[in-house]
């Protein structure tokens, strides 16, 4: 270990080469050049390998990050794969998206030292591409073949992560989508310029080639209630997201060119396959030749202003009511927006929308910090006197999202939710009120990170795997 690893000291930290923001603002194309082989094994190598790897302490899949730093550091490089993709179902699209910032990396004990992190996030996605390019990515196999048939709503990381693991156990699984297309977040809500769409229909292939059935167009409350799903499988297991887009309550806010991120985002990606989409086709959410303003500080957001730019906009303002410390999106995504020529409007706060029938502009208000609130994070506070007007033709909100009403919807009403709105299910089992129905990601815990989905897709699937074999088991016991 001592060749090969703690070369912190000796070596720089060096992140994968960006495309010159110029160029990289002009297409949807991913940013981040290719690690080769001998840098990522470098980089690797940096590793301190400590005693308690608090890089893996805060991975919420608690991947084994120092031990396959460590492979890649030696060029055991499908050892180290094989390792990285025990847990975890996607290693390389949470490569891609992760704010590793936030997680593994911003909790490295060599950042901490000053030295700057390991670039575990960029390892982890040189890993599985070359897995991919060299045939390492194994087909899917079950390990017996069972009668039991599990159904999946929601073609999105958790649902996936979970058709994959109760796959692997022998199940037949059905996975239900209301999009023509699988991946939910992966597919429609995450921009190419982040997550190349490739990427996540190799993955869905791989499932589908590995006997997973989807069922895409398939909306339920219009194609079937969740009592039909409970009738056709032997267990059920929600996994829709959130996407009820928050509001903002504004004068003004029913004008024209007043939309939510997710109509936005989505009218994109679906231009980026080729769709015809007649609200982009209209001018009604694109971009291109307009003075742009962004409401929020989070992800959603920062992939908003960044997709204007690429449409070509005019002009594209960030608007957050807090400062860049202490907003939750990747700081890292923040950079690359202002290197893209985005322009932030710091602890502004919008008052209201300015046009008669399309968006004008919007009015401001300066803000200070005052004392913390619950997570932390200082709460802002209105400065008197201090209005201003934005110029804008196309307003974005991208202030969060909320969980839809399920039990309504899904013509469930014994279906339980929590305060939220969110799924009530047993922290332990994943189980909601409802006797083999599961829940899992956004729609249990509230809109949250793609690899907080992946876990939890897999500790359903967990959950379901004892819950079938326990009925079953007093039947074979009876023909015993």
């Amino acid at each position: 270990m001592a060749e090969r690893m703690l070369r912190f000291v000796s070596t720089h930290q060096q992140m994968p080469e960006k495309r010159p923001a110029d160029t990289r603002a002009q297409d949807f194309h991913e940013i981040y050049a290719e690690f080769i082989a001998a840098k990522a094994e470098e980089q690797a190598s940096r590793c301190s390998q400590c005693g308690v790897p608090f890089c893996q302490v805060h991975c919420p899949l608690h991947n084994n990050i120092p031990d396959w730093l460590k492979l890649t550091a030696e060029g055991r490089l499908e050892e180290a794969y094989e390792l990285s993709q025990s847990t975890n179902n996607m290693p390389e699209i949470c490569g891609r998206i992760c704010p590793q910032d936030r997680l593994c990396e911003g909790n490295c004990v060599i950042e901490k030292a000053g030295h700057g992190t390991v670039t575990i996030g960029a390892v982890e996605k040189y890993l599985t591409d070359t897995a991919w390019k060299n045939g390492w990515v194994k087909p899917l196999v079950h390990r017996r073949v069972r009668s039991e048939h599990a159904g999946i709503i929601g073609a999105g990381p958790a649902g996936l992560a979970a058709a994959e693991e109760l796959r692997r156990q022998g199940y037949k699984v059905t996975v239900y989508d209301r999009h023509d297309r699988a991946g939910g977040l992966l597919t429609y809500g995450i921009p190419s310029f982040k997550l190349e769409k490739d990427i996540v229909a190799r993955r869905v292939k791989r499932l589908e080639d590995g006997g997973v059935v989807f069922k895409l167009g398939f909306e339920v409350g219009r194609d079937g209630s969740l009592a039909d799903l409970r009738a056709q499988h032997d267990a059920v297991l929600i996994a829709t997201g959130t996407y009820k887009a928050r509001d903002i309550d504004a004068p003004g806010v029913a004008l024209n060119h007043v939309i939510d991120a997710m109509d936005f985002l989505i009218a994109s990606n679906r231009k980026g396959f080729g769709d015809a989409v007649p609200q982009f086709d209209n001018g009604a959410l694109d971009a291109k030749g307009k003075h742009v303003a962004v409401i929020g500080g989070g992800d959603t957001a920062m992939d908003c202003v960044r997709t204007a730019i690429r449409q070509g906009a005019e002009q594209v303002s960030c608007i957050y009511r807090r400062d860049m410390e202490n907003m939750p999106g990747s700081l890292r995504e923040v950079a690359n927006a202002d290197e893209e020529g985005i322009a932030f409007e710091w602890l502004t706060l919008p008052k209201g929308f300015l046009g008669k029938k399309k968006v004008s502009g919007v009015r401001l208000t300066r803000m200070r910090l005052g004392t913390p609130d619950r997570s932390g994070r200082k709460t802002p506070v209105e400065i008197a006197d201090s209005e201003f007007t934005l110029n804008a033709d196309l307003v974005i909100k991208a202030l969060g999202f909320d969980a839809e009403n399920l039990p309504q919807i899904f013509d469930a009403p014994g279906l339980g939710v929590s305060r939220s709105g969110t799924l009530s299910a047993d922290p332990k089992t994943l189980q909601t009120t409802m006797d083999g129905v599961f829940a899992a990601g956004d729609i249990m815990r509230g809109a949250s990170l793609v690899v907080w989905a992946i876990k939890d897709g897999r500790d359903a699937a967990a959950s379901i795997h004892k819950y079938l074999e326990a009925k079953a088991q007093p039947a074979l016991e009876a023909a015993e």
